[in-house]
């Protein structure tokens, strides 16, 4: 055990941060439990009726990419080094062997693909839908619905410009890469087109892969570059410049919900989301509830049916669910990440309203310091000060001058002293006498309304 801030402490803190980063490689979860597009193709020929024939079977023939016992073993191995090194007490060694406590658990997550345990894994990871948000009485699946709601009211539909779906994915790729290189400097970030993945992008470490099926629209593109390339490649980025503490370029699943509901919040603080974007975020909380509630692939599919969302939609987050579980219900065997992006939001929200009340808003920027929890941050940033951390180099210009955010959410905290349904009852009563119209809208000439 070594003494904190020496030359030899920092060494060793490298050394077992480096044997982290390589040992987790080849975990790829979403990999492991990906389903082909012939599984849509078959569900939605049977008119929805029938089970998709995914079962342990299915994945049993889908080899991982690594040997789980023997990865177990070098997890146990990393854990044991990291206590005996830095010592028990040492607050980054402690992070550190939540990390390697977390991979442990998804490679048991793993071996269970499709069997009962696999939810069970998935709930001490992610999470559960039924669960309350941090420091409130209500449960995600409640802000869940209540979401919904607001997102599929009239005036979302007054809302619905006329973006079209017209890019296809050669031309997002172009698009996209020229972006990433105004933000990042070209050469950092790789745009590829890619024929294996079920999203329409996705980001991993350096890179953004676009499904070569996929078509975008405007808005589209540019919530994939805050969402995948400020935040997710942005953070990756960031952790790899760190000097010691290099195990914060990559992400194990205690950094999900922070990760994913910053990328939820820039969409929002850019005015690059829309109403069904948040409608698509707040299903999934939706789905996962009634999934874990018991509710087979087929029932949780016409649920959304049924809520006007269309056949390609439903299935989308349906499927989102599902993968890696049992989709005959009744187990809970259900894949639950997909809570994190509500979850993450309002807790990232929260996070930055007690920051300024708290009059440490320059603890704000480190949530892109690297892949982190927000319990992590104060100790992060004790060690910012001391040298150990940099700083982060990749930030959103509206979080390297906090003057604006400042102000937003200090406007926001101020706000929420306010008796907000008596004030929606007052103004409705003036709406009540508006007469009905069709929805104008702004940014267009009046020979285009005409």
């Amino acid at each position: 055990m070594h003494s904190p801030n020496t030359q030899q402490y920092l060494e060793t803190l490298r050394t077992l941060s480096e044997r982290l980063v390589a040992v987790q490689k080849p975990i790829r979860i979403l990999d492991a439990i990906k389903w082909s597009p012939e599984i849509e193709q078959r569900f939605r020929a049977s008119g929805g009726r029938e089970l998709p024939a995914v079962d342990a079977g299915f994945y049993q023939r889908q080899p991982l990419s690594f040997d789980p016992a023997a990865l177990d073993r070098s997890l146990a191995e990393l854990d044991r080094d990291i206590a005996r090194q830095l010592g028990r007490g040492d607050a980054l060694g402690r992070i550190l062997r939540a990390t390697v406590d977390q991979y442990q658990l998804v490679v048991q997550l793993l071996r269970h693909r499709g069997q009962k345990e696999f939810g069970d894994f998935s709930r001490q990871l992610y999470g559960s839908a039924g669960a309350h948000i941090r420091g409130d009485r209500n449960t995600l699946r409640q802000l869940g619905e209540r979401l919904c709601e607001i997102f599929s009211l009239p005036a979302a539909d007054h809302l619905n410009r006329p973006h079209q779906n017209d890019i296809d994915g050669e031309q997002a790729v172009r698009m996209l890469q020229s972006r990433m290189n105004d933000y990042f400097g070209p050469g950092k970030v790789n745009v590829k087109i890619s024929d294996d993945i079920v999203s329409d992008a996705s980001a991993g470490g350096d890179s953004i892969k676009v499904n070569r099926r996929a078509h975008f629209s405007e808005l589209d593109i540019q919530v994939l570059e805050v969402h995948e390339g400020w935040v997710h490649i942005g953070t990756t980025l960031n952790g790899r410049e760190q000097p010691w503490a290099t195990w914060l370029s990559v992400g194990s699943p205690r950094i999900t919900t922070i990760q994913e509901g910053m990328a939820v919040l820039m969409e929002t603080l850019t005015f690059s989301s829309f109403p069904q974007r948040a409608r698509r975020v707040s299903d999934r909380v939706v789905a996962v509830d009634l999934a874990e509630q018991g509710a087979n692939f087929c029932e949780v599919y016409r649920h959304f049916l049924d809520k006007g969302i269309s056949e390609h939609d439903s299935y989308r987050v349906t499927q989102r669910v599902f993968r890696g579980g049992q989709v005959a219900g009744d187990s809970g065997s259900v894949f639950t990440k997909d809570i994190a992006y509500v979850k993450g939001f309002v807790e990232n929200v929260n996070f930055i309203r007690s920051a300024i009340v708290s009059g440490v808003p320059e603890i704000i920027p480190m949530l892109f310091v690297g892949k982190v929890t927000l319990d992590d941050l104060p100790l992060l940033y004790e060690r910012y000060l001391e040298g150990v951390v940099a700083g982060p180099k990749y930030v959103p210009p509206m979080f390297r001058d906090l003057n604006g955010l400042y102000v937003w959410f200090g406007f926001s905290s101020g706000l929420s002293l306010m008796n907000i349904p008596r004030i929606q009852k007052h103004f409705g009563k003036l709406f009540e006498q508006l007469p009905a119209t069709a929805p104008i809208y702004t940014g267009q000439t009046d020979a285009e309304l005409d």
